[in-house]
């Protein structure tokens, strides 16, 4: 294993082999794909602190993910290690070769082991259950004896089904409710001419970031200071990314329209077998007509491509509107791992002890 300075890993042929872990992955994770990562780390990596865990097998890139080291905990004075993952990334698995998951964590937990001054543990944040790679970390830290607990857990919406969008439409909202959702397009569309685009190229990508962050800056997130416009950095990565995206056929754009004018708008990423709901925006103006939820009904097709099994919302937990729609779960945890010797992890212990008396438990 070595950490690398992500500048290190951002040439035209790491970028290949980067390319070719992420889509013969055990476990997809588009956010930390170089498309994703890289405009992310060049963006948002404020303290320049980041670094990218090579995993090789055999001179074959194996594993990687990012980390970084940080000096406090939640605001308390405790150094620790971390997957770095940045407010707009909603998956922080690891991209490891299929077979390779137990020798990638042992490898990354030997190599922290060895830099003990640097931190009491790894916080894993984002990590989806049940997957090849969160199962094998969870047998080798039982193997081992390592202390580790989780310390938050929660379900997000997925959506996931072997049926058609439309069975699986009507089996999420009542009959009324869908009644009132053709009324409500049927209003719209009294307004002027209304449009549903998808598109999965290149093309007017920049104008399609224009109107997607001057949608959203015009909402509650802008308000709130949340939006991604609502920062240069947050603006250049989403351009930055939705282009490699695009450019690969990975960022997948709906677009509702009224009169030729964005009025709901979505971004999913596809890593097929799973794609990620990443960001979606929608013009309060016409909240009476429920454009993000008539969106929603359209993002419904993901069920129909063979290539792709599941979405995941990347939405925050009790989501009021998602949650109404897509009627799977996922769960999302954070996990700390004690590293180290007999002391640190004996320290790391009643660190965990404390911590647990109000989270989720051990592993």
């Amino acid at each position: 294993m070595t950490l690398l300075d992500w500048q290190e890993f951002a040439s035209s042929d790491a970028i290949a082999e980067w390319d070719a872990l992420a889509l013969t992955a055990s476990e997809p994770n588009p956010f930390f794909e170089s498309w994703n990562l890289l405009p992310a780390l060049a963006n948002l990596d404020r303290g320049s602190n980041a670094r990218v865990a090579i995993f090789r097998c055999d001179g074959k890139l194996c594993g990687l993910m990012p980390v970084a080291r940080s000096a406090r905990y939640y605001g308390y004075p405790v150094p620790h290690w971390h997957n770095w993952v940045h407010h707009n990334a909603f998956c922080g698995i690891p991209l490891v070769s299929k077979g390779y998951e137990s020798a990638f964590w042992t490898a990354l937990l030997q190599t922290l082991d060895s830099r003990p001054r640097n931190g009491l543990f790894l916080h894993l944040t984002q990590l989806p259950t049940g997957g090849a790679v969160h199962t094998a970390l969870i047998r080798l830290l039982a193997g081992q004896e390592r202390p580790a607990g989780v310390v938050h857990s929660e379900q997000r919406a997925m959506l996931q089904s072997a049926g058609p969008p439309e069975a699986y439409f009507e089996a999420s909202l009542s009959g009324k409710k869908r009644k009132e959702l053709r009324r409500q397009h049927s209003r719209l569309s009294e307004a002027g001419a209304v449009k549903f685009r998808r598109d999965l190229t290149g093309e007017a990508i920049d104008a399609w970031c224009d109107d997607f962050l001057k949608l959203e800056q015009a909402g509650w997130k802008g308000r709130g200071g949340s939006a991604l416009a609502s920062d240069p950095a947050t603006a250049s990565y989403f351009r930055a990314t939705l282009r490699g995206g695009a450019t690969r056929g990975r960022a997948e754009r709906l677009t509702l329209s009224l009169n030729d004018r964005p009025i709901a708008m979505l971004v999913n990423f596809l890593a097929a077998p799973g794609s990620f709901s990443f960001k979606t925006a929608f013009d309060e103006d016409y909240s009476r007509f429920s454009p993000g939820v008539l969106l929603q009904r359209e993002n419904l097709a993901l069920l129909g491509r063979p290539d792709i099994d599941w979405c995941d919302s990347c939405a925050s937990a009790d989501h009021p509107m998602i949650e109404r729609i897509w009627r799977e779960k996922r769960t999302i945890q954070r996990i700390n791992i004690g590293i180290g010797g007999t002391l640190r992890q004996s320290l790391f212990r009643q660190l965990l002890r404390a911590e647990n008396g109000f989270a989720a438990g051990g592993l």
